[in-house]
């Protein structure tokens, strides 16, 4: 290409590249492009690997490339020349706004509008899908021409149905859906006002080119505000697969129970199941023994074993296909949408206690200071002695055992605590990132309707099967590593430079150090956060230390896990509920000879892919069940509407603050316009607002007390109103506190004159203390003088 090659290590290979031969690489490809693409291109490999993983952080610094973590690299901010779109809306000046039909990122994707193309008949309309060439424009958005319409199903909508006396209409539950749908009485299927409903998009009358655009209800739901609704509006929103085939549910039916056969016997082993409370699948089991006597402190014996569902999921099968559609389970208040049929996760594959089921089991030995020695993976045939909970274990522990953990307390429970405490003892040694933030738990009643909302309690029973997940994971990463077989790694990459050196920043304010150029290590930030455990920053700063680590993935290809400190990594413990588990379960059945359902040979040439999809999935359910959440608390709160609360704030953006409400940990939303009167300044770096007039600031982790304004269950948004308290150092005595003497004692959205958070910091204090400071300086210069 002309540009000078770098000299690479391995002497054998070709030259290893250049950024400009990189950059052209990504800017010629037709799709987004990452390091796996570029290693086969340039064929980079061994110890390469590592300088192109710096050369590409080091482009993500420039600002060259994007420096997300969890996507493919482009162009920053780029898409590419030719892609799929789809048509979503249509603005006030008639133009057609289509989005990406794929988009895996969690940002919003930039706008595209499609120009006009006199050829295509009928006019394109939203629910299209266009082939088209896109070229950006100096505002970041993009201008598509078409290539060729594709092929499409009717559109399903999602909606709220209204009647009215100017005809029905279709509310889209959609937040990003900017128009309503007209719906024909003949096309209404009788729902009625208020109907969540579900409609497809109609053709339009020929000539017809204006007005809201027709659908049909083909599936009336219920109440858009009950319970059970809502998380069918995340499912939908999202896309989650969630109806079986007709094959998948035919081949759960055909399951049965196995033989012993070639398996080892497990049945005898007290092993036992440790889930919530509402847990209605078990797939794990833990068991663990001293070695020789607790005096001598010779270690432990650990048994894990995992429901084996590569017995009953054979690669390419129904079963095989649906499991991999979803990618893996997704959790909702009310319900589960599980990766695979009820019939194994409840049933077959579910390790319910005093019956005979199928498990794939690693032996684990660690020493006294929890180190893992080694290891075996077997598949055996297991009867789980008892079903437990979290709080009876505990409970157990703590000398307040029930009838069934008093009988298991010191042939099982005990023994279980006595390797946790190695274990976590080599965690602490090992030095993770711990950011234990509190998780909301939405408490429905009988009928589904929400009576509370709580925060999840974690105990050191939650630690303890924690621990035992994790050490188990480590030895399924080091035994494919050692049979030399493909591994779908749980990765989790080093925070980005930039976010830390934002990171740094921020935390000098609280006295916080981070030294810039020094390598981040997890026991860094975590000692961080021991120096502010207990006080009212901890949970800023606990924020702020989130929001700087990049996200955990699935990848082929091994960079270790940051936050937990290790160097190999992979998920074995959940194959119900996650299809990475399902890989490493059937690659170690391969590895090992253990029998059918075994990895295809051929299998890892498309592992890439496959981490792509599962960690899209992931994200994919994550969003699903946040706006479930959302939904549900809104719900709650829609009956406390006018009621006040202590709130932390939580986000500051261009567009207002995001504010998470103390009791509930639900998340609610100050508009810009409703702050008190000023012009307020984003600091995205120290995540704040700032009054340019009165001085005003609204801080990331602040407490706040906010009144709730609104609460729509549809669409999952609380509306708060801050409120300040008066500040009678500021009236003017006549119920003024306004520079311009209108009446100001009482905001329409709260008290004016004072910060949120109650610090002095307005222009008028601040002009105070500089008089005060100008006296004294004054003096001082009399005395001089004298």
């Amino acid at each position: 290409m002309g540009h000078k090659k770098t000299p690479r290590s391995d002497k054998s290979g070709p030259p290893f590249p250049t950024k400009e031969e990189i950059l052209a690489f990504i800017e010629e490809s037709p799709t987004k492009v990452g390091r796996r693409e570029v290693a086969r291109a340039f064929h980079i490999r061994g110890k390469d690997r590592y300088r192109l993983k710096d050369l590409f952080r080091e482009l993500a610094r420039e600002g060259k490339i994007s420096s997300r973590a969890d996507d493919k690299r482009d162009r920053k901010g780029a898409l590419p020349p030719v892609l799929v779109i789809e048509i979503y809306d249509v603005d006030l000046d008639g133009d057609l706004l289509a989005r990406p039909t794929v988009w895996r990122r969690e940002e919003e994707p930039p706008a595209i509008l499609l120009e006009p193309d006199p050829r295509m008949r009928p006019a394109p309309g939203p629910g299209d899908r266009i082939l088209a060439r896109l070229s950006r424009r100096d505002d970041g958005a993009y201008e598509a021409r078409t290539i060729r319409r594709l092929d499409k199903a009717p559109r399903s909508i999602l909606g709220i149905f209204r009647r009215g006396p100017a005809g029905n209409r279709l509310e889209p539950t959609d937040k990003r859906a900017r128009k309503d749908y007209a719906v024909p009485e003949a096309a209404s299927l009788g729902a009625a006002d208020g109907e969540l409903v579900l409609a497809e998009s109609m053709p339009e009358p020929r000539g017809r080119h204006f007005g809201l655009k027709p659908v049909k209800i083909v599936e009336r739901i219920g109440d858009a505000v009950a319970a059970g609704a809502l998380s069918l509006i995340a499912i939908h929103e999202q896309g989650l697969p969630h109806v079986f085939s007709d094959a998948a549910l035919a081949a759960a039916e055909d399951a049965g129970p196995v033989e012993l056969g070639r398996r080892e016997d497990l049945r005898q082993v007290p092993l036992v199941t440790i889930d919530g409370a509402d847990a209605r699948d078990f797939d794990d089991a833990v068991f663990a023994e001293p070695l020789g006597t607790a005096e001598k402190g010779e270690g432990w014996h650990l048994i894990v074993a995992i429901a084996d569902v590569a017995h009953y999921v054979q690669p390419g099968s129904a079963l095989d296909r649906a499991a991999y559609e979803r990618g893996n389970s997704t959790y909702f208040p009310d319900r589960v949408v599980p990766m695979l049929p009820e019939k194994l996760s409840n049933g077959w594959c579910s390790l319910v206690p005093d019956e005979e089921r199928p498990c794939m089991a690693v032996h684990l030995w660690i020493n006294a200071e929890g180190n893992l020695k080694r290891w075996k993976f077997v598949r055996g045939l297991m009867r789980s002695a008892s079903r437990l909970t979290y709080e009876q274990v505990q409970d157990a522990r703590d000398g307040r055992g029930d009838v069934k953990t008093s009988a298991l307390l010191e042939t099982v429970i005990v023994p279980l605590y006595g390797a946790f405490q190695a274990l976590a003892a080599a965690r602490d040694k090992r030095g993770t990132l711990d950011l234990d933030l509190p998780e909301r738990r939405i408490i429905l009643g009988p009928e589904g309707d929400v009576t509370g909302i709580g925060l999840r309690e974690r105990l050191d029973s939650h630690r303890l099967i924690e621990e035992f997940m994790i050490t188990a994971n480590v030895a399924a990463a080091s035994e494919l590593e050692r049979l030399r077989r493909p591994c779908m790694y749980r990765v989790h990459d080093r925070p980005d430079p930039v976010k830390l050196e934002a990171l740094s920043e921020v935390l000098e304010s609280f006295d916080l150090r981070l030294a810039k150029g020094q390598v981040i290590k997890p026991r860094t930030l975590t000692s961080i956060l021991k120096q502010v455990a207990g006080h009212e920053d901890s949970h800023l700063v606990s924020e702020l230390i989130l929001r700087s680590q990049a996200q955990a993935q699935y990848s082929p290809e091994n960079i270790g896990h940051f936050g937990l400190a290790l160097t190999k990594y992979a998920h074995f413990t959940s194959p119900i509920r996650r299809y990475a588990d399902l890989l490493v379960h059937r690659a170690l059945i391969a590895g090992l000879n253990l029998g059918a359902g075994a990895l295809p040979e051929d299998a890892a040439a498309t592992f890439g892919d496959a981490g792509d999809h599962i960690s899209s999935c992931e994200r994919r359910s994550a969003v699903a069940e946040r706006d479930a959440t959302d939904r549900f608390t809104a719900l709650f709160l829609s009956e406390r509407v006018g009621e006040t609360a202590q709130g932390r704030i939580a986000g500051a953006t261009k567009a207002g603050l995001f504010v998470e409400l103390e009791e509930t940990g639900a998340d609610g939303f100050i508009p810009m316009s409703t702050l008190p009167d000023d012009y307020y300044d984003h600091d995205i770096t120290h995540h704040c607002l700032t009054g340019r007039r009165w001085g005003r600031q609204y801080q990331l982790g602040e407490k706040i007390v906010v009144r709730i304004r609104e609460a729509n269950p549809v669409t999952g948004g609380v509306i708060l109103q801050i409120l300040e308290e008066e500040d009678d150092t500021e009236n003017d005595g006549g119920g003024n506190n306004r520079a311009d003497g209108k009446s100001g004692d009482w905001h329409p959205l709260g008290r004016t004159g004072r910060q949120a958070t109650g610090r002095r910091t307005t222009a008028r204090r601040t002009a105070k203390s500089k008089s005060r400071k100008a006296k004294k300086s004054t003096k001082a210069r009399g005395k001089r003088r004298k």
